[in-house]
C-alpha cells in the first residue's frame, strides 16, 4: 500500500486548469520547505466551522505551518468546534430555505453559516462565562494583550471534560501549544469583538487591554523579519479581505515605513472562489502585487480558483506525506511530476 495515496493521486490526475495549479503549488510549497524555508498562512471565510482544523491541526503541529493571520471569527469559531461541537446542527438543504425556514432556525438560537450553524448558548455563551474572568483580570491587573493571546490561553486551560470536538483536530489549540505566531486583523468584526465591545460599553473594562491592530502590524514587523530568515518565507493564502491583506503588507512597510531591508514573500498561493474583478483585492492577481513590492517577478506564484472546503485539505494531506514519508514523496514526484 502506498505511504502517499493522495499526493500520487493528484500526481496521476492534477493535470490541467485548476487542478494542475494546485498540483504545482504543492510541489512548490514542498521544496520551499525542503530548502528550509516556512510558510504564513491566511484564514478568512468560515473555514472553522468547515472543520478545516482536521487537517491544519496536524499541518501546524508537523512544522507545515509557522505563522497564521486569522479573522476574529475563524479564531473563535475553532475554539467554538472544540467546545461545542455535539450542539452543532447542518442544513444540507440550505439552498431551499425560505424566510420563514431561517427565522425558525433563529429562534431555535442557532446562527447559521451555509450549511451549518453555531449554538448560541452552548458556544457563545459557555464561553463567554471562560473569558470574561480573563479580561476583568487583565484591567485589574494592567495587563494588555494581543486579541489571540486571550484565546491562546483559554483553549490551552479549558478541562478536558469539556471538549466535545476533538483537540487533536482544533488548529487553534495546535497553534496555541506551538506558540505561533499570529495576527488577528480586525477582529472587532467577530462575536467576541462584539461581545467584548458591550462590557467595554458597560465599563466593565478598557478596550486598552486588547492591543489594536496597529500594535499588531508593529509587532509583526519583527515577527516578519525574524521568520523570513535564511530561505524566507511563503504566504498561502485562503480567500481575500483583511486576513490576507493586512500581514502581506508587512514587506512594504518595512521597506517604505521603516525605511529598512526586507526580504520578499518568497512564495505565493490563494485558494479563491473570487474571479477577477475591478478594484477587488480578493480578485486581484498576483502580479499587482509586484506594483506594490510585495511579490517580485521571481516569486512562485499560483492562484486556485476553487472552494477551499475542497482544496485546502488535499493540499495539506499531501503536504503531510511529503513530510512524514519523505523519501518516497520525493521518489513519486521524480517519477511522476512531467
Amino acid at each position: 500500500m502506498s505511504s502517499t495515496p493522495v499526493l500520487e493521486f493528484i500526481l496521476r490526475n492534477y493535470k490541467n486548469f485548476n487542478a494542475r495549479v494546485t498540483r504545482d503549488a504543492i510541489l512548490a510549497y514542498w521544496r520551499h520547505l525542503q530548502g528550509g524555508g516556512k510558510m504564513f498562512w491566511t484564514l478568512a471565510g468560515a473555514m472553522s466551522s468547515a472543520q478545516l482544523g482536521i487537517t491544519l491541526a496536524p499541518a501546524i503541529r508537523e512544522g507545515l505551518i509557522h505563522g497564521i493571520s486569522s479573522t476574529g471569527a475563524n479564531l473563535e469559531e475553532s475554539l467554538f468546534r472544540l467546545v461545542a461541537h455535539h450542539s452543532y446542527k447542518d442544513f444540507p438543504e440550505y439552498r431551499y430555505f425560505t424566510k420563514a425556514d431561517d427565522t425558525k432556525i433563529l429562534k431555535q438560537r442557532m446562527r447559521r453559516v451555509t450549511d451549518t450553524s453555531i449554538p448560541e448558548d452552548e458556544a457563545f455563551r459557555a464561553v463567554e462565562k471562560f473569558i470574561l474572568p480573563m479580561w476583568k483580570q487583565a484591567h485589574e491587573s494592567g495587563n494588555r494583550r494581543f486579541w489571540h493571546e486571550y484565546f491562546y490561553e483559554l483553549i490551552q486551560k479549558l478541562p478536558a471534560k469539556v471538549h466535545e470536538g476533538r483537540a487533536d483536530e482544533s488548529w487553534l489549540l495546535a497553534a496555541a501549544k506551538a506558540n505561533l505566531p499570529m495576527v488577528v486583523p480586525g477582529y472587532e468584526d467577530s462575536t467576541f469583538g462584539n461581545i467584548f465591545a458591550s462590557h467595554v460599553k458597560f465599563k466593565d473594562f478598557p478596550a486598552s487591554i486588547a492591543k489594536s491592530g496597529i500594535e499588531y502590524m508593529a509587532e509583526f514587523y519583527d515577527q516578519y523579519q525574524e521568520m523570513s530568515k535564511g530561505a524566507g518565507i511563503g504566504f498561502f493564502q485562503i480567500g481575500g479581505g483583511i486576513a490576507g491583506d493586512f500581514p502581506i503588507c508587512v514587506v512594504p512597510s518595512i521597506k517604505y515605513d521603516l525605511e529598512k531591508k526586507a526580504k520578499p514573500w518568497a512564495y505565493f498561493c490563494q485558494i479563491s472562489d473570487s474571479t477577477t474583478s475591478y478594484g477587488s483585492y480578493s480578485g486581484a492577481t498576483p502580479n499587482e502585487k509586484i506594483t506594490w513590492d510585495k511579490l517580485t517577478d521571481k516569486t512562485p506564484m499560483f492562484v486556485i480558483e476553487s472552494d477551499a472546503t475542497i482544496v485546502a485539505p488535499l493540499i495539506l494531506s499531501a503536504l503531510l506525506e511529503c513530510r512524514r514519508f519523505p523519501k518516497e514523496a520525493d521518489k513519486l514526484i521524480s517519477k511522476l511530476e512531467a
